[in-house]
């Protein structure tokens, strides 16, 4: 069985005719509407959504069989699915990867040393980083995902390579702290 994949999740209503605003998740956001039927998360119910316009970061959708306020708003929380083995892998650059696909594998330095592994990408503003968990208690890291510091992706074999700025794998105990000590909000 193949992997669903979270492309939206609906996070309102927009008046009284059963329209739901979704956040997406895709890369091109009016894609939504392309993936033909999406399910919920267990794939017990599925939805039909076309994409009305654009509000912000949101979507304006309507779903199929939605015609009122308080069926759409029923909606809210709803993780809109598809099945892995539907994202078209041939329309990748050859730098471009699905999230999906490095959650959970195995990271490395360049000298071999296993670090961890992939447990989210995430992007707060100014690119893609990996959140990477590492063994044995350690803190967890957030690696830039450039070419610099992730210099390796080999899906095939199941493998991703850092060389992480200087500094960021240190101990948190043991970097400098910012900022002046002593001095609160006031």
């Amino acid at each position: 069985m193949s992997e669903r994949l979270v492309v939206g999740i609906v996070v309102g209503v927009h008046g009284v005719r059963g329209l739901v605003r979704v956040k997406p998740f895709t890369l091109d956001p009016f894609a939504l509407g392309d993936y033909g039927l999406l399910s919920d998360e267990s794939g017990t119910r599925s939805f039909r959504v076309t994409v009305k316009n654009a509000l912000k970061d949101q979507l304006l959708c309507s779903v199929e069989g939605v015609a009122d306020r308080d069926a759409a708003l029923a909606l809210k929380g709803t993780r809109l699915c598809i099945e892995r083995d539907r994202l078209p892998d041939d329309a990748l650059d050859e730098d471009e990867y699905y999230h999906a696909d490095l959650i959970g594998l195995p990271v490395e330095l360049a000298d071999g040393t296993p670090l961890g592994s992939i447990r989210a990408v995430e992007d707060y503003g100014a690119g893609d980083l990996l959140d990477i968990v590492r063994p044995q208690g350690q803190a967890p890291v957030m690696v830039p995902f450039t070419r610099a510091c992730v210099p390796v992706v080999d899906l095939a074999n199941r493998r991703v390579v850092v060389d992480p700025p200087a500094g960021l794998l240190d101990d948190p105990e043991n970097r400098p702290r910012q900022g002046t000590p002593g001095r609160g909000r006031g």
